[in-house]
């Protein structure tokens, strides 16, 4: 990457406003006193892998965090030196020690993280949230006295169980409150669980809830029970011209427009698949089988299984569009287009859509051999690395061998090791590579593939 020289002439001793969260920023008595510093060329920047903060997914790093920070480092001239922490503490050690510049996660704005960082950047407000199913599109409790004799569910030791503890005392009790193992289960389980009617109700931080709803469109988060809690990006105390530099940048116009359009992306734009109740009874799956019969033999399988894929990828629509910008029948990512020497633009066009589709899976199913050698065990192998990423993959066949779950059965073994890289506990375990997944979105999409299948198999002729 071609370095660019950057200047930002600003007070070598800037005022920290705490009560503002502004950082850095010049006061009247030393706007006088400017000193030149010069940006770094290369910016070293501590993470942590989640849901919205950074994550890879089919081979494209992704995350609100990353893609804003990546943005900052692009626009200034500097090299993006990443770090991933493996909790906000250590990120927090990693400032302070030298190793890393800027902490680009959502660090709490509270007197603690004061004592340690410079907050800067974006800041986000957010809540804890009550997460309820809607009763007739509506929130059918809309008050904290309103718990009283309701069971709510949270993770054990955690923040959520403290703020319920003391909500059931400042309303006088009543509330059942019921601890979960965060080992087995975490917050994004139970927002699920909720959704599907296993437990009424649980707590969790607003901006887990707002990107979660875009999965499930049925459940109401519109009920605070807390106060809003302030977080934003930190630099170390001794660097408020970086902070200032960082302010200044994000407070611009193509950087605002950027924030806007990766809040909309994460928080916003639906995730969920919507539901379509197949019919068969025409004797044909869709207007595309003819291109379907024609590619299934490059890679092996029947022609009825690729269509199969189609339909859990865009619904037979050649113009869909995904929310991480996969595009067309296939759902082909841009990177991978381009990796096949396929032009973005051509994406819609079926035929070349199954074209790179099955150049991918030919190839997936090749690396995948040697951990995998049963034929018919690999494809729902391949089938979940289409849908994910190969790299997720290989996490959860290593943590299926390190926990005693058979690494070459997906089934009940490998998926479930792929649904604890949800869980920190996991994604941050040595033998994982490539952080956090969503997996419960990739077992669903095997699965959904496999329903498919068998059924059109049953109703119509190969």
């Amino acid at each position: 990457m071609r370095h660019v020289s950057t200047f930002f002439i600003i007070p070598a001793v800037a005022a920290l406003t705490a009560l503002t969260g502004s950082c850095g920023h010049q006061s009247a008595d030393t706007a006088s006193d400017n000193t030149p510093y010069r940006l770094p060329d290369t910016l070293k920047v501590a993470t942590l892998y989640g849901p919205t903060s950074y994550f890879l997914y089919r081979g494209d790093t992704m995350g609100y965090d990353y893609t804003l920070v990546d943005s900052l480092a692009r626009q200034k001239g500097m090299v993006l030196d990443l770090k991933v922490a493996t909790s906000l503490s250590s990120a927090v050690g990693m400032l302070d020690s030298g190793k890393v510049d800027l902490i680009a996660y959502e660090v709490p704005i509270t007197k603690h993280y004061l004592q340690y960082v410079l907050p800067c950047g974006p800041e986000n407000y957010s809540t804890q949230v009550l997460v309820q199913p809607k009763q007739r599109g509506e929130a059918p409790i809309t008050d904290v006295t309103e718990l009283v004799g309701k069971d709510v569910y949270v993770e054990s030791d955690s923040k959520y169980l403290r703020r319920l503890e003391n909500l059931n005392d400042e309303i006088g009790g009543g509330i059942n409150v019921h601890e979960v193992n965060t080992d087995s289960l975490i917050t994004e389980d139970l927002i699920e669980m909720v959704s599907e009617g296993k437990i009424p109700l649980t707590v969790v931080d607003s901006d887990i809830a707002k990107l979660n709803r875009t999965y499930y469109p049925d459940l109401d988060i519109s009920m605070d029970v807390s106060f809003p809690q302030r977080a934003s990006w930190a630099v170390a105390p001794d660097k408020p011209w970086l902070a200032d530099s960082i302010n200044a940048w994000f407070e611009s116009s193509e950087p605002q427009e950027i924030n806007a359009e990766l809040l909309k992306r994460y928080f916003e734009q639906t995730k969920s698949r919507p539901t379509v109740r197949f019919d068969f009874s025409k004797g044909y799956i869709s207007k595309y089988d003819n291109l379907f019969k024609s590619y299934a033999p490059k890679v092996g399988w029947d022609w009825r299984l690729l269509a199969a894929q189609a339909y859990m990828e865009s619904r037979f629509n050649p113009s869909a569009r995904s929310w991480v910008g996969a595009r067309g029948l296939m759902q082909i990512m841009p990177k991978t287009a381009r990796g096949y020497k396929t032009s973005v633009s051509a994406l819609n066009n079926p035929e070349t859509s199954l074209k790179v589709a099955t150049s991918l899976i030919n190839d997936l199913d090749s690396y995948l051999l040697k951990y995998v050698p049963n034929d018919k065990e690999r494809l729902k192998f391949v089938i979940g690395a289409y849908n994910v990423g190969i790299a997720h993959i290989y996490d959860a066949i290593a943590l299926a061998k390190k926990y005693g779950l058979d690494p070459q059965k997906w089934d009940d073994n490998v998926e479930k090791a792929l649904l604890m890289k949800m869980n920190p506990k996991y994604y941050n375990d040595p033998v994982v590579r490539f952080g956090y997944c969503r997996g419960t979105e990739t077992v669903a999409y095997v699965k959904g593939i496999t329903n498919f299948y068998e059924h059109a198999r049953r109703e119509i002729q190969a």
